[in-house]
């Protein structure tokens, strides 16, 4: 594909980060954001490419960060041609059974961040023809027993098919991206099962999306890993 600017958000580890290195790789120019300072820090200087890699501190569920993101990505580096909403976690507790001081910033994060982050990218993706990609989850696909990380990923499917219906008639293309079970950092200390893809194959569906042709929408990519029952 052509040389583009692609914003990512939560990129300092995990799909995000491979994703970032992947499209480096590629040639690409890419803006990443993350909420820790010394994990992005050591994340630009681990990966390299200064002329092509744009760090900054942002949290995804706040409107002017996320604003401030995108404006200083097209300062930078002139243009946005996608945008990659991949900031997301989950608490590990389920609605019964956990603490609920903390599912506010999980739903915040994994809700309202791509929708802001759309809102803020969208007049920008319309100048490029560009693409807004939304990584959900195939949480989003498949319910369990009182989990609330799967609702906020439900919420996620459906705000990209709502936001497809909106963007093309803007000539932007829109992507649902939903990976299963994927050893990242996500897994915190619960250990990822043995049958968990590793993250490169979702960073390559993302770079795969990017690289349709024009007047091509790639609405819905689910990856799961052979193996997994759900």
């Amino acid at each position: 594909m052509a040389t583009k600017t692609v914003l990512i958000t939560g990129a300092t580890s995990g799909i995000g980060a491979h994703t970032a290195r992947s499209l480096l790789d590629r040639g690409h120019r890419v803006a990443v954001t993350g909420r820790d300072e010394t994990k992005l820090k050591a994340f630009l200087d681990e990966t390299g490419h200064p002329d092509r890699l744009l760090g900054m501190i942002a949290d995804a569920a706040d409107w002017e960060a996320a604003e401030s993101a995108v404006a200083r990505t097209v300062e930078h580096f002139g243009a946005l041609d996608a945008a990659v909403a991949n900031a997301g976690f989950m608490t590990g507790d389920s609605i019964g059974a956990g603490d609920p001081t903390s599912w506010a910033p999980m739903v915040l994060t994994n809700v309202l961040g791509p929708a802001l982050l759309a809102h803020a990218a969208l007049p920008h993706l319309e100048a490029t023809g560009g693409r807004l990609v939304l990584i959900g989850s195939v949480a989003g696909l498949k319910n369990s027993p009182g989990n609330l990380y799967s609702a906020t990923k439900w919420a996620a499917t459906g705000l990209a098919e709502n936001l497809r219906m909106h963007a093309t008639t803007r000539g932007i293309g829109v992507t649902l991206v939903n990976p299963g079970m994927i050893d990242t950092p996500f897994w915190q200390d619960a250990g990822a099962p043995s049958f968990a893809l590793p993250p490169q194959p979702v960073a390559d569906a993302v770079c795969y999306a990017l690289d349709q042709p024009a007047g091509v929408d790639l609405n819905t990519l689910t990856i799961r890993p052979i193996g997994q029952p759900v």
